[in-house]
């Protein structure tokens, strides 16, 4: 029976440093994924960025979260996000500075092993 290997696609981003933008919203954006391991980009509402928040809880990880739709420059703060990644949708996850992706590449990296590494939780 021949072995599946799953890899993950991990999204690189520039050191915070590397930066270009200066707006408000993009230095709350960079400050906010050098301060906290982990960091999730979400809507309260949303199911896919309650999928994703539930898979750290399954891991008792508790991340840093930052609700897009319950702040006033939540929309700016989107955009800021999105010329980062390159994706305007939610969720979007970091750990450690990288990014991880949305809700299915947190769940394809749970689902494989390698977010419990990255996270450092032994199995």
């Amino acid at each position: 029976m021949a072995a599946t290997v799953v890899t993950m696609r991990m999204r690189m981003i520039p050191t915070v440093r590397a930066m270009a933008s200066s707006s408000p919203e993009s230095l709350f954006v960079k400050k906010t994924i050098a301060s906290h391991q982990t960091v999730i980009f979400s809507k309260s509402y949303c199911p896919y960025c309650e999928t994703a928040k539930t898979v750290f809880k399954d891991l008792n990880k508790v991340p840093h979260v930052v609700e897009l739709d319950q702040r006033d420059d939540g929309s700016a703060i989107q955009d800021a996000l999105s010329a980062l990644v390159g994706r305007h949708t939610v969720p979007q996850v970091f750990i450690d500075g990288k990014h991880i992706g949305g809700s299915d590449d947190t769940v394809e990296a749970y689902e494989s092993g390698e977010l419990g590494k990255l996270l450092g939780i032994e199995e």
